[in-house]
């Protein structure tokens, strides 16, 4: 069966009016990938020459994917150099979230290890530098960036999220942080946290739809807590599974008991059992 002239005409005036242009999804992850590995892997020179080089390749290749998004190649060489202006601030925050997973986490026993092994901080890399570009109002680049990251780890942190010193995340896979969320510093989120909104109505778009974590808190796996104006207070302890749709004062401990019944599995009740 032929493909429709309508629809071919269609889509090349959808990618026509595509104000944008062309933007290279594969050069935008190669750039997330060597940026990864010049601020935190060894490699074949390590010498300061070599990494200067790096940065600069780095910063050239950052103003080509933006100049794609703005169309403005002057800006977009401005909005680079900016990158790379509050790049030192970026890497002490980072080196700060991976020393935090080494004092927490049992299993990790070295720097070099949480930088080749840890998806948890992998994620957070990612989310610093998008955040840094979002902070740029440079709005499609940063997204696709964290994206990135949620392929490859599971982890959905939004660009615009607020998260601040010694972020740990442990584990990680299907943890969302929304748009508007503010996570205060030495929080600890593990596997499956939805830190979500109540209402996902396009009106409130520009509202604040994403709770608030003070600091010092631990979310435990599977929670979700959901709210604009839902406030985690410092120092609070949420326990795995909970749902949490209003604030919660600090130092407090919350969770979800449920019941669990161990038996002898020899004479079942006639409801459970069945043959196959």
């Amino acid at each position: 069966m032929a493909i429709s002239d309508q629809l071919i005409q269609r889509i090349h005036q959808t990618k026509q009016n595509n104000s944008h242009g062309f933007f290279d999804k594969i050069k935008t992850k190669k750039w997330v990938k060597d940026l990864y590995e010049t601020l935190f892997l060894p490699q074949n020179d390590n010498t300061e020459d070599q990494l200067k080089r790096n940065f600069e390749t780095l910063q050239e290749t950052l103003s080509e994917l933006i100049n794609t998004v703005t169309g403005d190649q002057i800006l977009a060489q401005q909005q680079a150099g900016n990158f790379f202006e509050a790049l030192p601030e970026l890497y002490s925050l980072l080196v700060l979230d991976a020393t935090s997973i080494v004092e927490f986490d049992p299993a990790a026993d070295s720097l070099e290890e949480v930088y080749l092994a840890y998806p948890g901080f992998f994620a957070t890399y990612v989310y610093r530098i998008s955040h840094q570009l979002w902070s740029q109002e440079l709005k499609i680049l940063p997204r696709v960036i964290s994206e990135y990251a949620h392929s490859k780890t599971g982890i959905d942190i939004h660009p615009g999220a607020t998260i601040g010193k010694s972020f740990f995340i442990d584990h990680g896979t299907g943890i969302v942080i929304g748009e508007t969320t503010i996570i205060g510093n030495n929080v600890k989120i593990y596997q499956g946290v939805t830190l979500g909104a109540l209402n996902v109505s396009k009106e409130k778009a520009h509202q604040k739809r994403h709770p608030n974590i003070e600091d010092d808190v631990i979310i435990y796996s599977g929670a979700t807590i959901l709210g604009g104006q839902t406030t985690i207070g410092r120092e609070s302890i949420i326990g795995g599974n909970v749902w949490i749709t209003q604030d919660v004062p600090a130092n407090s401990l919350v969770y979800h008991k449920s019941e669990i019944k161990i038996k002898d599995n020899s004479s079942l009740p006639e409801s459970l059992t069945f043959v196959i």
